[in-house]
């Protein structure tokens, strides 16, 4: 049991005529608040929340097994493709290659002026033009293929989907990257690692 003793031992003295008070020792009981600390201690300990890991919900469609699946072209025009490179590096071409039409890679960053969001808001206005004037139809959307190469990074995803939220891209999907396009990126990729 703890106990705090207050006594009074210092040598006062007084005078002949007065009488000397008794003096009780003062004692508190320390125990009780004891228990208290270690009570409370231990009811914060359960009641607190463990920290939950910040992630990013992505929100899947819902596919219903017994409906068949329609294969939808994608229109040439439409279509935009975003390959993630190292360094932090966007290539991007516009289109849809063929074997015989290889497409014409271009490099940017994820930059305020001049990175890839000024891409996607003229591919997003070029299309809106190109359905005012009736080439394209109602249904036509800006369609961008995200494609990650080995040697990037995850923030590059993520900031990619970034951009696709900001820039309220209606059609997008992660694609896996082709051998021909990597093969495209063999150059541009070599530049990108030298000093």
């Amino acid at each position: 049991m703890a106990e705090m003793d207050v006594s009074d031992k210092g040598g006062h003295k007084k005078g002949p005529g007065v009488k000397k008070a008794k003096k009780g020792s003062t004692r508190v009981d320390m125990t009780p608040m004891v228990d208290l600390g270690f009570l409370l201690i231990t009811f914060f300990m359960f009641t607190t929340t463990m920290s939950k890991p910040k992630s990013m919900e992505i929100n899947m469609p819902f596919k219903d097994p017994n409906q068949q699946v329609k294969n939808q072209q994608l229109k040439e025009s439409c279509a935009l493709t975003v390959l993630l490179g190292s360094h932090h590096r966007v290539y991007y071409y516009t289109g849809i290659p063929t074997e015989t039409a290889p497409p014409t890679i271009k490099t940017t960053y994820f930059k305020p002026n001049g990175g890839i969001r000024d891409i996607i808001i003229a591919k997003m206005k070029e299309v809106a033009q190109r359905k005012a004037s009736g080439e394209l139809g109602a249904k036509d959307n800006v369609a961008v293929l995200i494609k990650a190469t080995p040697n990037s990074t995850y923030k590059d995803m993520v900031d990619m989907l970034d951009e696709m939220n900001i820039n309220e891209v209606p059609v997008f999907a992660i694609v896996d990257i082709s051998p021909v396009e990597l093969e495209f990126l063999a150059v541009p990729e070599a530049d990108a690692t030298k000093p």
